[in-house]
């Protein structure tokens, strides 16, 4: 997919990652990002997912609080019951392919989510789902309309989810350090000239007061994304994030270690622009964040076939900000 862990990456222009139904997560489906990200040399991490589930109802959402969020991680070895040895042909697959809600292995799919799913209903007895939740769901969106026609409904998105868009990774040039501070003075003393013929002494003090620590912070975050300003996550293993405020950033006794005891560190960001993709920015209520950032098992251990909940922190713009 393009990831390079020695490399700051820019992902831009995307909301969701296309993946095999049997990575979907086995619970309640939550609309939800991930990021396919294998670890280099590590045999037991050679697939490797990270998911990101969050609530769609607006209410659930509280300033710096990741309560209404959650991450798993998964991974196989290359030599695996899911997926080929060998990769994919660059071709692709063939226009009459397997149905897409039936597994090599003949496990049928939840029609709402894509995980495994043996409860068909009982009227047409070709919907499968995986628990009666989404069967109800579905029926009330969708399959009320389809069932028991003579014609299979298409395997379309279901209107339940996010829709789904492909991951386009761009590398980041590193800019350094100097030229944001040099930019930044420069433009103050720019300001301050225009202004200086027409404020006092004071005034001139009140306004350079005002130059807190927040829009410091505030005006970094704008400068590094300023050519690639429809980003929706950066990823850079073993960095930092970039904040949007210098307030609710986490120290090391905040961010816990993993269920095998190693310590977690941060992977990958989810940026306030994918709102826009996902059609969820609105000036009402609507799901809102400033950063997400995505802390992960630094030994991306493993403990069987199962998903691995990892830890995100939610960071919220401040009131200046917004």
């Amino acid at each position: 997919m393009g990831f390079r862990l020695d490399m700051f990456l820019c992902l831009c222009a995307v909301s969701i990652v296309k993946t095999d139904a049997w990575k979907r997560k086995e619970a309640q489906s939550q609309p939800r990002t991930c990021v396919y990200a294998p670890i280099a040399g590590q045999d037991r991490s050679f697939h490797r997912t990270v998911f990101v589930f969050c609530c769609k109802t607006p209410d659930c959402y509280s300033r710096n609080d990741s309560r209404c969020l959650k991450v798993f991680r998964s991974q196989l070895p290359r030599r695996n019951n899911f997926y080929p040895f060998d990769p994919p042909s660059d071709e692709g697959p063939n226009e009459m392919g397997p149905d897409p809600c039936v597994l090599r292995s003949e496990v049928k799919l939840c029609k709402l989510c894509g995980c495994a799913g043996q409860k068909a209903c009982s009227k047409c007895h070709s919907a499968f789902y995986c628990s009666k939740e989404h069967q109800t769901i579905d029926w009330k969106h969708s399959h009320k309309k389809e069932c028991c026609k003579q014609v299979p409904s298409s395997p379309g998105p279901s209107t339940f989810l996010f829709r789904e868009s492909e991951l386009v990774t761009e590398l980041e040039e590193q800019p350094k350090e100097e030229s944001i501070e040099t930019v930044e003075d420069e433009r103050n003393d720019l300001d301050c000239a225009d202004l200086a013929d027409g404020l006092a002494e004071t005034e001139l003090e009140d306004m350079a007061m005002h130059e807190t620590e927040d829009s410091k912070v505030f005006q970094k975050f704008k400068q590094r994304i300023a050519s690639e300003p429809h980003q929706v996550l950066r990823y850079c293993r073993g960095g930092s994030p970039l904040w949007v405020s210098s307030e609710h950033v986490p120290v090391e006794k905040d961010i816990s270690n993993c269920s095998c005891g190693s310590r977690r560190i941060y992977e990958f960001q989810v940026m306030p622009q994918l709102l826009n993709d996902l059609k969820v920015d609105s000036p009402d209520a609507s799901i809102d964040w400033g950063t997400l950032a995505v802390y992960t098992c630094a030994d991306s251990c493993d403990q069987g076939n199962k998903y691995l909940a990892e830890l995100i922190w939610k960071q919220d713009f401040t009131g200046e900000q917004i």
